[in-house]
């Protein structure tokens, strides 16, 4: 297989058209962005990381009946992933208040939810990715109901697995925000990363942060938080 022409850069990763019309080859960066690429910087090693804790992650829940893009790792930085379109929609789920939804609803950040949340941003950095509720989301012909319905499922069901996959390494799951696609026949499944990028995750004892916080909040210490989840999870 050949890897041919770049199709896309993003704010974390590159995406490679291959000589496979089924199958795209993701190549993560060390570059950091925060609030929509205002805030710009590099965070070592940080693709390594984010690449292989992914990937791992992405197998675990193929294994538990998830169905993912995951194909093949092809280097510490390189993934083969299946084509898919991606669904113009961030899938938010939130376990504690943080950031935003801490801020928005007047909740001390940490607050433990009664029950997961589930929310929906439409991506477009032109628009600053708002938030979007689902008659909005099938108004604008984003994603349907059924979609929807498939999309919620399947989040719900992350959620569920990575809670279990972090506690058993002391890390508490705040919220994650996660991706999905569509394959030619139609059906949903997930897509894009799981990593320290898009999760909120901090040390059940300490509550440490051990994500992107870091750096949107000039925490310092990025590259010791991503490599020390890494560790835990013997990458």
């Amino acid at each position: 297989m050949e890897i041919l022409e770049q199709l896309y850069e993003g704010k974390a990763k590159k995406v490679f058209k291959t000589s496979d019309p089924d199958l795209y080859m993701v190549r993560y960066k060390d570059d950091a962005t925060a609030f929509n690429g205002a805030k710009k910087g590099t965070i070592s090693e940080k693709g390594i990381v984010n690449n292989k804790m992914s990937n791992r992650l992405m197998q675990q829940l193929a294994e538990a009946g998830i169905p993912t893009h995951f194909v093949e790792q092809l280097s510490d930085r390189e993934t083969l992933v299946k084509r898919v379109k991606i669904v113009p929609l961030e899938v938010i789920v939130r376990n504690v208040a943080a950031g935003s939804f801490a801020q928005r609803f007047g909740v001390a950040e940490g607050t433990p939810l009664k029950q997961p949340t589930l929310e929906f941003c439409y991506k477009n950095d032109a628009l600053n990715d708002p938030m979007i509720n689902s008659y909005q989301i099938m108004a604008l012909e984003l994603a349907t109901e059924q979609e929807l319905t498939e999309i919620a499922k399947i989040a719900f069901a992350v959620n569920a697995e990575l809670q279990k996959i972090f506690a058993a390494v002391n890390i508490r799951l705040i919220d994650f925000k996660i991706e999905c696609g569509r394959l030619d026949d139609g059906s949903i499944i997930l897509a894009d990363e799981i990593s320290p990028d898009t999760c909120r995750l901090w040390d059940a004892t300490t509550n440490d942060k051990l994500d992107k916080d870091r750096f949107r909040r000039d925490l310092g210490g990025e590259v010791e938080a991503y490599q020390e989840v890494a560790r835990r999870l013997k990458l």
